[in-house]
């Protein structure tokens, strides 16, 4: 399945809030499935954000925390664990293209998709692969802290680095993931209630790229967006005014939304 053959656009780092960011990869999918460009794009989450699994109860959350220090919420809709992302610690990353030209199985399809990934992971120096035997949960809730398993979970020598979901909407697929670049223990751990898990053991469960590599954030999101760009063979390209004004009006109404954030109800069904 050649995707290079398609019409790929490359939208370089931008920084926005949560439920925007969540927003634009629902436009973007609406724009692929209405026969629009295939979308690349890395970006970064300002306020910090804990951006929760599709299905994750919101009693897992310190919400109380959040609010003091400013660090807004959103739902994904991805399963797995919350992720805390912050402007800096945290490099974001989505495809999305018609569901069409990928295969209807999920694990086929994030094979596919996974490959620029590695890729970038490659161009930075750090020797990502996938966990090589399952590992055992230390918090559900907390996506890096979930179960490992081989078939999909992003390790350098067994401690995780990204996490990375998939979806499909509209007719469209969209593949999302966060990159670990710079670690917050403090912050990782605190957006969530009773986490039993301590620096310490943090820090033996996840590593990050600063870590690994020592690249500066700048190369690394060039070295994502270049992998993004030649997998795709994409033009570089940006959202235009009606996308923007269309996932303004999402972020509002649904992902900024207290009835989708703390209880899954999606307000503009």
């Amino acid at each position: 399945m050649d995707l290079q053959d398609r019409d790929w656009r490359l939208i370089r780092e931008e920084r926005r809030s949560g439920p925007m960011q969540m927003a634009l990869d629902e436009i973007a999918a609406r724009t692929a499935g209405a026969g629009g460009p295939r979308t690349v794009r890395v970006y970064s989450w300002s306020p910090s954000t804990l951006s929760l699994g599709y299905r994750q109860e919101p009693a897992t959350v310190d919400w109380g925390r959040c609010d003091r220090e400013g660090i807004s919420v959103t739902r994904r809709q991805t399963g797995g664990g919350g992720i805390y992302h912050d402007a800096y610690g945290d490099i974001s990353y989505s495809i999305v293209a018609p569901a069409e030209e990928l295969p209807g199985d999920l694990m086929e399809s994030y094979e596919i998709l996974m490959k620029p990934v590695f890729d970038a992971f490659d161009r930075m120096d750090v020797p990502a692969t996938y966990v090589s035997s399952e590992r055992p949960a230390l918090y559900e809730p907390a996506c890096y802290l979930r179960e490992l398993h081989p078939a999909h979970d992003v390790v350098v020598d067994g401690r995780k680095i990204a996490g990375n979901a998939q979806y499909r909407q509209r007719d469209a697929v969209i593949q999302h993931g966060s990159l670990s670049y710079a670690l917050d223990p403090d912050r990782h751990r605190g957006v969530f209630t009773d986490i039993p898990v301590d620096e310490a053991t943090f820090r033996e469960r996840i590593t990050s790229i600063g870590e690994t590599a020592g690249i500066d954030r700048p190369a690394a999101v060039e070295a994502l967006e270049s992998a993004l760009e030649a997998w795709a063979d994409a033009n570089e390209g940006a959202w235009t005014d009606e996308e923007i004004e269309a996932a303004t009006a999402l972020a509002e109404q649904k992902y900024g939304s207290s009835v989708w954030n703390r209880d899954r109800i999606d307000p503009t069904n």
